[in-house]
């Protein structure tokens, strides 16, 4: 068996004997329209709004908040269609960075595409250490102190333009995330992201879950602000399969829909050796890339190999959830310290401490060997070696599953 793996913007091939081929796992395929006709369409017929080229007529000024460059969400497709309508208006524009850092200029051409040079003057980067520029909202029902940029509450209407893809303590992205985590502080994303270690916080999941419950309160806060967005829906090769428009909540609702059709593939069964690819552009960082983890988990038997394929082109990232993870000599110790206290990135160490305790995690990256030992996962620089290892330890009977796009891809096993 020969295959083709991504890493980074390239790809290696690996070779093995097809016995041990379980499955290839891809989103699924999806039937495609012309991509300006699927977004002009969405634009011109809203749902529970008027259409987008009233609502800009109709505002002083308006606020874009946009992803940063960890999604794939295609802003500058939708920029180049909606060009017209807003060239001539006073507009600005917020990344939504969460507690991310600002963007490299490879981002923020990917974001802005050939638009960046026209816009960059008007180009605001949200920091959630930012106190200065946070406005106190009120608290959600779960008791987080809802504090956001003053950029989000001072502008007259508000265009948010994301994607939609299940998530693994989220339930899924887009709508709501724009503006928690998108545009919040520091003090209320850490207070929203500590729900993320609760049962109910998972990928597909909303009802019962405490993150997505935050993040619909705090939009609560702005209840009357004039907003409108624009969801999109990428197939496995991110080209636009799909686009709602319209009230924030309603058009998030209508994409999750979509999003089950290209990303919840279902398996036939559980793999001795599951390797779970965090492709361009989620593969950034640890922190982001740790994803391919979490889905990959669901396809992984007990006492498995996972071994995640992530280039980590940044390194690290955040580094809160890696020195927790350096600084027990037990993944189950890191469970215990996160019981005690709680800082924003635990989520992040708690997840991966949890997929430690009942099966082995290797990794094919560009950091340093030493980076992960530490954190108890076994380095490659090779696929084809991690591999070939991963079958000589499980044996002749193993069986290896490849998820694809394991970032965003959620196992479903057929019943």
């Amino acid at each position: 068996m020969e295959l083709e793996i991504p890493y980074g913007k390239e790809k290696v091939r690996v070779q093995f004997p097809d016995k041990y081929l379980g499955e290839i796992v891809h989103p699924n395929t999806v039937q495609l329209s012309d991509e300006k006709e699927v977004l002009f369409k969405a634009m011109d017929n809203p749902i529970g709004t008027v259409s987008f080229d009233n609502f800009v007529e109709s505002a002083k000024d308006i606020l874009f908040i946009v992803n940063d460059g960890t999604r794939p969400t295609p802003t500058a497709k939708i920029l180049d269609i909606i060009y017209d309508s807003i060239k001539d208006k006073d507009i600005k524009f917020i990344i939504a960075t969460g507690c991310h850092r600002a963007p490299t200029q490879e981002e923020y051409d990917f974001i802005f595409g050939d638009k960046y040079e026209e816009f960059k003057d008007r180009i605001f980067v949200h920091d959630a250490k930012k106190d200065e520029d946070m406005v106190y909202l009120g608290d959600s029902s779960n008791g987080t102190e809802m504090y956001v940029n003053k950029l989000g509450v001072d502008a007259d209407a508000i265009v948010i333009i994301g994607s939609v893809e299940p998530h693994y303590f989220g339930g899924y992205t887009g709508g709501r995330k724009s503006f928690l985590p998108g545009i919040a502080s520091y003090k209320t994303i850490t207070q929203n992201h500590k729900y993320a270690l609760r049962p109910e916080a998972k990928a597909l999941a909303l009802e019962g879950n405490p993150v997505h419950e935050d993040m619909i309160d705090a939009l609560k806060t702005i209840k009357g602000k004039k907003i409108f967005s624009i969801q999109s829906v990428l197939d496995k090769d991110r080209k636009i399969y799909a686009v709602t428009a319209g009230d924030i909540h309603e058009s998030f609702y209508a994409a999750i829909d979509k999003a089950n059709d290209v990303f919840c593939v279902k398996v036939k069964e559980k793999a001795d050796i599951v390797v779970s690819i965090a492709p361009y552009p989620m593969d950034v960082d640890l922190y982001q890339s740790q994803k391919a983890l979490d889905n990959g988990k669901l396809a992984l038997k007990k006492d498995g190999i996972l071994i995640m394929v992530a280039k980590c082109r940044t390194g690290i990232g955040p580094e809160t959830f890696y020195n927790l993870l350096c600084s027990e000599d037990d993944p189950s110790c890191v469970l215990e310290t996160i019981d005690r206290e709680y800082k924003l990135g635990y989520h992040k160490a708690g997840k991966m401490a949890e997929i430690f305790t009942w099966s082995q995690v290797w990794a094919v990256t560009d950091l340093d060997d030493d980076v992960l030992e530490k954190i108890f996962i076994k380095s490659y620089k090779s696929v084809q070696k991690a591999i070939d290892d991963a079958i000589q330890e499980k044996g002749p009977g193993a069986k290896i599953m490849f998820l694809m796009d394991g970032s965003i891809t959620v196992p479903m096993f057929s019943e």
